[in-house]
């Protein structure tokens, strides 16, 4: 099965495409043919042409895909807007399933770690993205996604597991005492094989159901916290 993976969610994106379900010489049965990074702010205008040469310089025409990853977030809204767009209408197109991954449910599934793992990702202005998650989950256990404070994340944090890709907010849960599992970027070759996992287990979207995951602040509680 031929995958194709889209992530817009920061400064920086990426698309990758893999086989699946192919077991290898290693015993995984995903193999990253090719990760293309895709340099920020120009995504509108690079995505498109940046998957029809992944695909060509392969071997390979957009008929050939199988199934969508797609990050949903949490991120840029303006990045996120382009890169489930793009995948959305090729979905449509193609008529092929889509798996939306979560960026933070992708830290903890790439960090390997087990019971309670908190996943944090830079929301920028001070502010944190915060994935809970118990592994392994318990049956109907849904995670909980939010927005932190630093100062939150770190008060929250105590008795977690910190799995995190961002060298400051992994430093700061070190000086705080806390166990931090340091990630490399992420990435649309990340994000691959967590959505393979959800392909084969039924977990996608049609391009009609296909949102983003934002998790940002009500305005009510932005007013709130300014104090006005």
């Amino acid at each position: 099965m031929l995958l194709l993976a889209v992530d817009t969610s920061g400064k920086h994106g990426s698309i990758a495409l893999a086989r699946a379900g192919e077991q290898t010489a290693d015993g995984d049965d995903v193999e990253i043919i090719e990760t293309v990074p895709l340099a920020g702010g120009t995504f509108s205008a690079q995505l498109v042409l940046q998957i029809a040469a992944l695909l060509s310089g392969n071997g390979f025409t957009r008929k050939d895909i199988d199934a969508f990853v797609v990050g949903s977030g949490p991120g840029s809204f303006t990045g996120l807007r382009i890169g489930l767009a793009a995948v959305k209408a090729l979905a449509e197109v193609l008529g092929k399933p889509v798996a939306a991954v979560s960026l933070l449910e992708a830290c903890v599934f790439t960090s390997g770690a087990h019971g309670k793992v908190m996943a944090a990702l830079d929301a920028g202005r001070g502010d944190v993205y915060v994935g809970e998650y118990e592994i392994p989950a318990k049956a109907g256990e849904v995670p909980h996604e939010h927005i932190l404070t630093r100062s939150e994340f770190l008060s929250k944090a105590k008795g977690w597991t910190v799995a995190t890709p961002d060298s400051i907010l992994a430093a700061s849960a070190v000086a705080a005492g806390l166990p931090v599992l340091t990630l490399p970027p992420m990435s649309a070759a990340a994000l691959i094989r967590l959505g393979w996992r959800k392909i084969k287990s039924g977990e996608t979207v049609t391009p009609a159901q296909l949102e983003a995951n934002y998790i940002r602040r009500t305005d009510a509680e932005m007013l709130e916290r300014s104090g006005a």
